[in-house]
Formats: structure tokens, sequence, C-alpha cells
């Protein structure tokens, strides 16, 4: 081990590299913005500037044939001043250093923001997970768990799932470092990873609990400006966890879904696309929505420029640029994944008077259930579905009331109120502990 201190479409080496870097940018800008607004401590500035840690582990990994392949895993830990570092891992070919550190910058600020004693952290394995089978996904799972060793654990740093990862890669996650714990630690390590499946200590209701936040955080902007979802379009770009629930909900609400694209194409119905229909459709078909028979493709670059009220992008950072903003005809954009809106796109959307409700914000019913199922696991409880989702729905009206609010009353938008808010909150547990030594 060695520790130093989208494109919706398979992209290539050059366009990985602008997409990295393109994160990295954004989320400097937007810290950068957030804290000359709030006239950010200088010496608190330079510490929010740069990560903790960044660890990097490259490890062999036996395939299906007896070969032996090497893989490089990533995990940064940008800040923990608030609580034990929190973030998703991911399985992508553009996950290098680069794009794990502004992940996890994001995660701290979404942390802070959504009132968990919580940091920010992210990380993941270069690769494409479609390439290797269940079994070889497992060995490069544990053996990177293992090489993991111990930066994570669960007082200390919280994987959870993210892009190409789920409840089962958790669960693999979970057994591999409880069984490297001496026996009589073992389950009191289970709490280590957030997202485990139902059986495995994962909590009820975590599955749809980012899609139901981004759904949430629409109907809490829609009852501010005295809107009703019930017939408005929108479209979902990435239909997996996320985008399903988010439209699902949505759908309950009599809002119309009517285009969506994933990694395989774009597809779109102005009549309105069934969300269970496209569910189960996606289920037999490999994840894709390609050739649904209840609507007509669409070029992959004409997809966020579609007739709609609502745009949800749920898939990877940087989708939403300069290039598509001027021709978005939606009024909200709602993000449903980490980065989506690069800083010269949303420029482009605030001055057409486009609202956009951030990231940080708007996908934190995520890490929000993964805070619950840390509680239920800590303290030996169960709880139910109901209960999961009342919490969770309180917890994500305060943070929306908090950054409404702030928006209105300092004239800013809904991200730069956003990050001020989460970014003071770390401000005021730095000035009342100070610095060591």
């Amino acid at each position: 081990m060695t520790t130093i201190t989208a494109e919706l479409k398979k992209p290539s080496k050059k366009s990985k590299k602008a997409l990295v870097r393109g994160m990295m940018d954004n989320v400097m800008e937007q810290f950068n913005s957030a804290a000359d607004q709030i006239n950010l401590h200088p010496n608190i500035r330079k510490i929010l500037s740069i990560t903790n840690n960044e660890i990097i582990v490259n490890f062999p990994v036996k395939m299906d044939n007896g070969e032996v392949e090497i893989f490089t895993g990533y995990r940064v830990q940008h800040n923990n001043a608030l609580g034990p570092y929190k973030g998703g891992l991911r399985y992508h070919p553009t996950v290098d250093i680069d794009a794990a550190r502004a992940l996890a910058m994001w995660m701290t600020w979404k942390t802070s923001l959504a009132g968990l004693p919580y940091g920010g952290g992210k990380g993941g394995i270069k690769l494409d997970p479609t390439k290797y089978s269940k079994g070889e996904l497992e060995r490069i799972t544990r053996r990177f768990t293992f090489a993991l060793a111990d930066n994570i654990g669960p007082e200390h740093d919280i994987p959870a799932p993210d892009v190409n990862t789920n409840s089962q890669t958790m669960a693999w996650i979970a057994d591999t470092y409880m069984s490297t714990r001496p026996p009589a630690e073992r389950t009191a390590n289970q709490h280590v990873v957030t997202g485990k499946p139902d059986g495995s200590g994962g909590l009820e209701g975590r599955d749809r609990a980012t899609g139901y936040g981004v759904y949430l955080s629409i109907k809490f902007w829609a009852e501010k400006n005295n809107k009703s979802l019930n017939g408005k379009k929108f479209i979902v770009q990435g239909f997996g966890n996320v985008g399903y629930w988010a439209a699902h909900f949505l759908e309950k609400d009599g809002a119309k879904l009517v285009a969506v694209q994933d990694a395989y194409g774009s597809i779109q119905n102005q009549k309105g696309i069934k969300v269970e229909d496209l569910f189960k459709y996606s289920k037999i078909n490999d994840g894709s929505i390609v050739d649904f028979p209840n609507a007509k493709p669409v070029d992959k670059n004409q997809f966020f420029t579609l007739d709609c009220d609502i745009c949800i992008p749920a898939a990877l950072g940087n989708q939403i640029t300069a290039d598509n903003a001027p021709n978005i005809k939606a009024r909200l954009i709602a993000e449903g994944a980490n980065g989506p809106t690069n800083v010269e796109g949303e420029k482009i959307l605030l001055d057409r008077g486009i609202t956009i409700i951030p990231d940080i914000l708007c996908n934190s019913g995520g890490v929000v259930g993964s805070y619950f199922e840390w509680l239920q696991n800590r303290n030996g409880e169960l709880w139910q579905l109901n209960e999961v989702m009342e919490k969770l729905d309180k917890k994500m009206k305060e943070s929306f009331d908090k950054v409404f609010d702030y928006s209105k009353n300092e004239g800013v938008d809904m991200r730069t109120a956003a990050f001020c808010i989460a970014i003071e909150r770390i401000e005021k547990a730095y000035i009342q502990r100070g610095i060591f030594p």
C-alpha cells in the first residue's frame, strides 16, 4: 500500500482526463466562491482546500481463467472535523486520485449541510465491472478491502455504495473487514460500511433513500413556489437506483416521465413513459432502456434539450456544460448525481433564470439513510420502513428549508447557500476546538 499526501458512454483517455480535471476545478471554484461569501478564516480555508489523507493501493487478483490482474484502488479522506469520514466507493474507468479528491470534498460539504456527525471521503477502483464475472468482482472487492486495512473502520472511515457498486458489494466488504478483526470484535464492526442488504445489517429503505431525497427536494421546491407537480414533465439521465426511485415517487405525485437516458441510449415519449414498465423492461434487458417499446430513440446529444419542466441528471459528473446549457428547456435542475453541472454550465443556467437544487442537498438522502443504518447497527436496533421514511422526510425538510431561506435572505443561488451553510458549520468546529498543537 502506498499513502500519498460524463460522459455516459465509456470515455476516451483524453475525455477521462478532462472529466476528472473539470470536477476538481468545479469543486474548488464552488468552495472558493462560498468561502468568499462568508469571509472564511484564511487558516481554515487553507485546511479545507486540501485533503487529509490520500490512499492508493495496487493489488493482484486471480481471474476465472487463472491469470492475475493488477488493480488500482483509491480512498481519499478529505476532512473529519465533524466526525468519521463518510462516502461511497465506485467501480468505473474514470476513477483516479483526482476524481476521488473532488468527490471526497463534495462529501464533506454534503454531510455537514445535512447536520450529520461525519466528514467526507470517497474512492473506488478503476475498472469496468461489466468485463468481470460476479466471482471476479467478489475477489476484487475482498482484496481491495484487505489492502485498505485499517484505513477504513466504523468509527474512522465508513464506505457506502456509489456508481456500479451495491448492497452486495458492501456485504463483501463488511464480511472481509470483520474477518480480519479479533473474534470478540467482529460483530461490533458491522457498521464499517452502510448500504448493506437487509439481512446483513442493512437499513430497510436504504435502497430508495437517495432517489426519495431527490423527489423530496423537488416536492419542497414546488411547495415553496406554490406549484403542483401534477402534470409536470420530467426527464431523467441515469435510470439506476437514484433515477428510478426519483421517477417512481414523482409519478405517484402526478408528474410525467417523458424521457430517459442511460449508458446505452436515450428514449422519449412526450405522452409519458410508465416508470414501472420501464423498470421491469430494463431488468430483463441487462439494465438497458434501449428499444423500450413505448418510446422512440433520441440522439444522445439532444437529450437535455427535450421539452420538460424538470431535469434530473442522475448519472456521472460534468453532464450539463456550456455546450448544452443554452438549450435546456427545463426550469428546474435537480442534481441526483454528484457534480453533474459544471461551473460554466451553471452560470448560463442561472443567467437564464433556471433553478438548480444542488447535489449536496438534492442527493443527500443517501448519506442520511446511511447515517440511520450506522446508528441502527451501532445501537443494535431494527427500524421499520415507515419510521425510516418519516425520519428521512424530516431531515431533508430541515436541510432544504435552511438552504432555501439562506438563498432568499442573502440573495445567492441555492448552491452557494448550501456551501455557505456547510462550510460555516465546519469553521465553527475549528474555531471552538482550535488547531493542534
